[in-house]
């Protein structure tokens, strides 16, 4: 799969940085390209902000939507741009352009879906998550 080749590429350049699975196969109805396009970015991003960590990739189903959760140890978010996070050039970093949040949230909300971010309560880092509907006939399954 791409992704996971883009993502373990990336990763060894990061050699203090873990990315963990915690996936559970969910079937949802939309263009694989564009969500990957999300995850990919929702990743890329925690691990631009990790310098050293953990990085948890979590999917699960809650309320008839799967959610996907991508949570990590870096700086999170600064509160600054925190209510304006999912606007275009909307950055805190030197090598992003802002678009990356904007685009993954519009692709998102085309699919039905709803994505928000949040600092995690402990105060390491980051959480961002997103929602798709269900596949209907996988819903049927659970």
């Amino acid at each position: 799969n791409n992704l996971a080749h883009a993502i373990r590429t990336e990763n060894a350049k990061k050699e203090k940085v873990k990315i963990k699975y915690e996936s559970k196969k969910l079937m949802v109805k939309g263009d694989r390209q564009r969500i990957q396009q999300v995850m990919s970015n929702l990743i890329n991003n925690a691990l631009r902000f990790t310098k050293e960590g953990e990085i948890i990739v979590k999917t699960q189903v809650i309320d008839g939507f799967a959610q996907i959760t991508v949570k990590d140890t870096g700086s999170g978010i600064d509160p600054e741009i925190m209510p304006r996070l999912f606007e275009k050039f909307v950055t805190k970093s030197e090598k992003g352009t802002g678009l990356g949040l904007y685009i993954s949230n519009s692709i998102v909300q085309a699919h039905g879906g709803k994505m928000w971010a949040e600092n995690n309560a402990d105060g390491k880092g980051a959480t961002l998550a997103f929602r798709l509907p269900l596949e209907k006939r996988h819903q049927e399954e659970l």
